[in-house]
């Protein structure tokens, strides 16, 4: 405030220095914590970064040292990593961001005295005060947790919620909305707000979550914390790890199942059981009529198999004939395609639909097709140096027996490309009732004398 400023700080080149009688009026000296009585009637006391450097019995005796220094509504404020959950009964937050604390009223001075001796005891042994068990209980406790305050901010985690969900000492202070763990495993910020809406605890059952590589699952509880007149004072979240007994619902559900099914198998077999035995004595009497009837079919069988016998005699002689037959065809083509061979001439045999059978070593060399190229292709459909559409009819005339002979010269190109003029001479291929079976072309090169 303005007036504040112009009373306590004077204007140096544009900055604010403390008044200088103010800084004469401030006292510094040295001052033991845990020996010195402590300093009374102090509004306003700085401890930042000091109780951390303590046990926990040493910050006990501190903190209450402190808590009797100050009036009754006076503030602390400590450093980032030091707060004061479990001295409730001394200091309340007022700002858990900035660690700002405020004394808790007490009825006298003869109250705040015996607060302070909880520090000690007679023979100066140790004495553990009930907000140290709790700490205690609530830091080893095995379901992870964790407390807000009304605000939504992180006040409180124990051991088991900082393992699990990565949460460190410099998250306290923080917006809860602000922490990966509002979020992950599971969308809590949603539950905490229905928490409070409903003022009743809301629960997310069976949430799966990777800890320390393994997989587990927890059941998280969303709890708002009263007053007794109904003010909210903060919110609980703990995480309750299911795994094991989750593994137990799962293998018992599959025990019931593989039970139910054994029974049902069970039933079932006996079912079949009585079935089978009745299926068995009719077995039995259809055995012995197949038994009858399998010696009247052994019977039939011998005298089948002697049937077999001189059938397969029959078979093998006229195997014998085929085979003798087959060399003989065989000797037959290689006398015909020795002909063929040796002949001058270019020779083409077709069916009587026109389609190649026969080509021999002259038309290979002189149309530049081999055989097996040509062989079951139609004739009139050759892509060589001879126009053989025009052989057409002179084909057609022998075929239908209207000639005897047809002969026909045409200009044509080898299959080194050069034009020649060449001789075609069909004859009929005569079958056993002497009717043309197909053709024979007998194709030859002339020369010009030739020719003349």
């Amino acid at each position: 405030p303005e007036p504040l400023l112009q009373k306590y700080f004077d204007s140096v080149n544009g900055n604010f220095v403390v008044n200088r009688d103010l800084r004469r009026a401030v006292i510094f000296g040295r001052h033991d914590l845990l020996q010195d009585a402590p300093i009374s009637k102090v509004d306003l006391l700085l401890c930042r970064n000091t109780l951390m450097y303590f046990n926990s019995e040493a910050q006990a005796r501190i903190v209450q040292r402190l808590y009797f220094s100050l009036n009754p509504s006076g503030s602390a404020i400590l450093g980032r990593a030091e707060m004061l959950f479990t001295h409730a009964t001394a200091f309340t937050p007022v700002d858990l961001k900035r660690r700002v604390f405020r004394t808790v009223p007490k009825a006298t001075t003869r109250d705040r005295l015996l607060l302070m001796s909880q520090g000690t005891r007679d023979g100066g042994q140790a004495h553990v005060p009930e907000a140290r068990l709790r700490e205690l209980a609530f830091e080893h406790d095995s379901i992870a947790q964790l407390l807000l305050d009304a605000d939504g901010t992180l006040s409180a985690v124990n051991g088991q919620a900082r393992d699990k969900f990565h949460i460190t000492a410099r998250d306290v202070g923080r917006p809860f909305q602000d922490l990966e763990v509002s979020y992950r495993p599971a969308e809590i910020r949603g539950a905490l707000d229905r928490a409070v809406q409903q003022r009743s605890e809301v629960r997310l059952s069976d949430i799966p979550w990777t800890v320390s590589g393994a997989l587990r699952h927890f059941d998280t509880a969303v709890c708002p914390v009263f007053e007794d007149g109904g003010t909210l004072l903060g919110i609980r979240v703990s995480f309750h790890d299911i795994t094991e007994m989750r593994a137990l619902q799962i293998e018992l559900q599959h025990s019931k199942q593989e039970l139910e099914t054994a029974y049902e198998e069970l039933q079932s077999t006996n079912e079949e059981l009585e079935t089978t035995n009745e299926e068995l004595q009719s077995t039995v009497e259809e055995l012995e009529t197949t038994n009858e009837e399998l010696q009247s079919a052994n019977e039939e069988l011998e005298t089948m198999n002697e049937e077999l016998q001189s059938t397969n005699e029959e078979l093998q002689a006229m195997n014998d004939e085929l085979r003798a037959r087959g060399t003989e065809v065989n000797r037959a083509n290689a006398f015909l395609e020795s002909i063929f061979a040796s002949m001058a001439s270019a020779v083409v045999v077709l069916d009587r639909d026109l389609c190649i059978k026969v080509w021999n070593d002259r038309a290979t060399d002189l149309w530049g097709v081999r055989a097996d190229e040509t062989h079951a292709m139609h004739f009139l459909g050759l892509d060589i140096g001879l126009p053989v559409v025009e052989l057409r009819q002179p084909i057609r005339d022998v075929l239908s027996g209207n000639h005897e002979r047809a002969t026909a010269i045409l200009p044509a190109t080898s299959r080194r490309g050069r034009p020649i003029e060449c001789r075609v001479s069909v004859s009929p291929l005569h079958g056993a009732d002497r009717v043309p079976a197909g053709v024979i072309l007998f194709m030859e090169e002339i020369s010009a004398e030739k020719l003349a």
